[in-house]
This record gives structure tokens, C-alpha cells and sequence, in this order.
């Protein structure tokens, strides 16, 4: 790998990432990975000698390619690199990242924007859980346009909307928007919702863990009891979830949950899985918006002022709107009938990345 090898860096909602096309990474999984970390720079909790930014939410890597599935225009695979561990994960979707793989097919050609100017629907398969997301959007000349007037939370300035609307994304990880068929599942003493729409979360009221869930990241980060109760609460979900020994993977996420103290409907802190993110991901949001639309659940508790269909969640930086409408079957099973959300994204730099040696 000593020529390099062609990467783009993107700003993907509120997350940074390294974009690849699947075509100039090694098809095997372990040495594509051995050579990610190096790209990144893991292990090293700097990752000085690459071009990770030390932190889980700007050292993400989306792999892309064209897609053989009649229904989807491409495929995208996210891999979660640790900053600290020799460790890469593709046991979840991210969101985030998923905001600039449209722009990136684009840029890449492997999307053909026509008309050259215009509105553009590419459909996305999420390889993590086998379901597929349409992103819209917008070009001129063929390509992207990043400048826009949309304000996202966690993200300065303002930038083109991108649109993303999931389909069967329910369960995508653990086989079930509810995988223990419960609202509401006791764990360590405290009540959770165990559920998985997009991505599999443990939602859960910070009262019930001994906070306001109004602390900032750092407080919540120093707090030594906090993190080992809820690691503690984490490993149990993991199994009752399908997820197996979830001790060294990034899934579930955990998000603590109070009433609303800036115009949203609910307000949140959420873990992933040991730091405390500075917002929230997108499809964490999809989530914990749909596990607050459920009577009895902990999330429901503390939804306030909520009519209609945008579920407002307020986070550390600011409130991400996620749209959920959700069903019931006449056997009693709740199915969700929408899920999207609006993202930007942005092209930060297109070149060759040269990963240290071996």
C-alpha cells in the first residue's frame, strides 16, 4: 500500500467519516480492517499517526459500491473503528455517515445524476442490517451541492438538506422493534425499553439511575458510579436483546431520558457505548423517538407537548427532529409505518491516504 490508497473525507450529519470505495479496499474482512486501523491511526487514544479525529464519532469509515440488489442503487457498509483498541465493528448502522453516501456515489460515479441539475432519489442498502434508506437530494452540473441554508444541531453553519426515509429498518439488528416483546424490560433495577429501530438502544429515565439527565458529557463521563451501572445495565440488555457478549462491540447504545427544558418534547443523554455523545445519532434518534410513542414505556413518561408526527429530542448541543408514525396489528404488535429524518453533508477533502506501515 505504499502508493496510497484514494479516500474522501465527509461530514456526515453530525459525525465525520474516511469514504472508500469497496473496490479499493481488500475484499477480506480481516485485512481490510488491519489496514483501516491503520489508516485511522488505532490503537493510540490520539490517533496521531492517522487521520482519525480521537473521538467514536470522527473515527467512522463508510465503504461504498454499486449495488446488485434490484432495489437499491448502492451499497453502503459503516465500520466503527475504536480509537483505543485494535478493533472494528460492523455490527450497526450509522446514520450520520449514511447523510453523505449519496454525495459521495455521486462524486464517484457510481450514481448518475440525471438531469445533470436537479432532484435525485438514490437508494441506499445498509449492509450492517440488510435494509435499505432513501436518501434525496440535490445537483448541478452533475454533481452535489453541499451549500445550503439547513441548520443541523452539533454542526456550524448551514448546508444543503438531505433527506433520509427508512424503510423496514425495525429490527434490523436484533430481528424485532421489541426483541423481548416488552414496552418495558427491568434491569438493574431500572426500567428500560429495549428496542431496536435502526439501532438498537436501551432507553431508560435518568431519575431511575440517581441524575437529572441534564448533566453535561463531561460530568456524566466523571461519574464512575454512573458508568459501571450502566455497562452493568448494558451487558444485560445485550443478551436479552440477541445481541450475545456485547463487552467489546458498540451496540446497544444507551440513551437516559428527562422531561424537556428547551422546546423539545423529550431531552437526552446518550452513551455510546462508554462515551457520552455530544447529540445523538440518527438512527439512535429513530429509536428512542419511537420507544417514546409507546404508552407505559419510560420515554413515554417524560414526553411532553408532543402532537403530531416530529418528535423533537433535545441533546447537549442542541435538538434533532425525527419523524415516526407507528401502528398496531390487530394481534396487539406495534409495526412503524414512517421513520425519517433531514441531514446535511459536506466535502471535506478528496485524495490518497497513506496508512503507516505494518
Amino acid at each position: 500500500m505504499t502508493d496510497g490508497v484514494p479516500c474522501m473525507i465527509l461530514r456526515g450529519g453530525s459525525s465525520k467519516g474516511a469514504y472508500f470505495l469497496a473496490s479499493d479496499l481488500p475484499a477480506e474482512p480481516r485485512q481490510r480492517d488491519e489496514l483501516l486501523l491503520r489508516i485511522m491511526g488505532s490503537p493510540d487514544a490520539r490517533q496521531i499517526d492517522g487521520i482519525g479525529g480521537a473521538h467514536p464519532l470522527t473515527s467512522k469509515v463508510a465503504v461504498v459500491s454499486p449495488s446488485p440488489d434490484n432495489d437499491a442503487d448502492i451499497d453502503y457498509l459503516f465500520l466503527q473503528i475504536s480509537v483505543d483498541e485494535a478493533l472494528v465493528s460492523d455490527r450497526q448502522n450509522c446514520g450520520n455517515l449514511l447523510a453523505g453516501v449519496a454525495p459521495f456515489a455521486i462524486e464517484r460515479s457510481l450514481f448518475k445524476a440525471e438531469p445533470a441539475t436537479g432532484d435525485h432519489a438514490v437508494r441506499i442498502k445498509m449492509l450492517n442490517t440488510d435494509s435499505v434508506a432513501t436518501a434525496r437530494l440535490s445537483t448541478i452540473d452533475g454533481a452535489p451541492i453541499y451549500g445550503g441554508t439547513t441548520a443541523i444541531s452539533g454542526v456550524p453553519g448551514t448546508a444543503a438538506a438531505i433527506t433520509l426515509e427508512f424503510q423496514h429498518i425495525a429490527g434490523g439488528s436484533t430481528g424485532a422493534l421489541l426483541p423481548t416483546d416488552n414496552r418495558v424490560d427491568e434491569i438493574e433495577d431500572v426500567a428500560c425499553t429495549l428496542i431496536d429501530n435502526g439501532m438498537p438502544v436501551v432507553v431508560m429515565t435518568a431519575d431511575q439511575l440517581g441524575i437529572s439527565g441534564y448533566e453535561s458529557c463531561h460530568d456524566l463521563e466523571a461519574n464512575a458510579v454512573l458508568r459501571t451501572k450502566l455497562e452493568a445495565i448494558r451487558l444485560t440488555a445485550g443478551a436479552r436483546m440477541g445481541l450475545g457478549d456485547v463487552t467489546t462491540t458498540t451496540v446497544p447504545k444507551l440513551t437516559l431520558v428527562a422531561p424537556p427544558q428547551a422546546g423539545g418534547h423529550l431531552c437526552t443523554r446518550t452513551f455510546i457505548p462508554h462515551r457520552c455523545h455530544d447529540a445523538i445519532g440518527v438512527l439512535g434518534a429513530v429509536s428512542v423517538a419511537t420507544a417514546a410513542l409507546l404508552p407505559g414505556s419510560p420515554a413515554n413518561h417524560v414526553l411532553h407537548n408532543f402532537d403530531g408526527d416530529v418528535v423533537r429530542l433535545e441533546h447537549p448541543t442542541g435538538v434533532f427532529d425525527a419523524v415516526i408514525d407507528i401502528g398496531t396489528s390487530a394481534d396487539g404488535t406495534i409495526h412503524v409505518e414512517r421513520a425519517g429524518i433531514i441531514r446535511t453533508a459536506r466535502k471535506l477533502m478528496d485524495g490518497t491516504v497513506f496508512p503507516r506501515d505494518e
